[in-house]
């Protein structure tokens, strides 16, 4: 606590990371691609590294996704989007048709869970395109965070 009674926990599992460059021309019908987050903002604790996040306590972590896609391909069946936990996987799924009749400049998709997780299990994210072109780009200005919630 500091002396106006606020609760501060340096120690306290946090990060947020983003992309070092664009990951360019994600695979079609690939079973899932893992993001590459090769940039960190902060990481109190030091538990991000290689693209995945290794809870260093059992606990309920709260994990935030924000990706920005460009290249995004209307003629692909769906999107599918995942944070993927030791213990589970949380999606979105998004239809590329929903863009309209033609090829949007940019799409942005956000979305967050909060995981039950062990010590040392893992979280890292995922993204599945089934059908259309291989032409949809990652950019850096997509975000993942996390931190332990309780």
């Amino acid at each position: 606590f500091d002396n106006s009674g606020h609760v501060t926990m340096p120690n306290q599992p946090a990060f947020l990371v983003t992309p070092s460059s664009t990951q360019s021309n994600i695979a079609a019908n690939a079973t899932q691609t893992q993001i590459a987050f090769g940039t960190e903002i902060f990481d109190q604790g030091s538990n991000f590294a290689s693209n995945i996040f290794t809870a260093p306590v059992t606990g309920k972590y709260q994990f935030n996704i924000s990706l920005y896609l460009t290249g995004f391909d209307v003629s692909a069946n769906y999107y599918a989007m995942y944070i993927t936990t030791s213990n589970r996987n949380y999606e979105l799924i998004n239809s590329g048709s929903v863009s309209g009749a033609s090829d949007p400049s940019y799409r942005g998709f956000g979305w967050s869970c909060l995981a039950d997780m062990d010590a040392n299990d893992t979280a890292q994210i995922h993204i599945t395109q089934s059908g259309g072109a291989a032409q949809t780009d990652v950019t850096i200005y997509s975000r993942f965070s996390g931190f332990l919630a309780c």
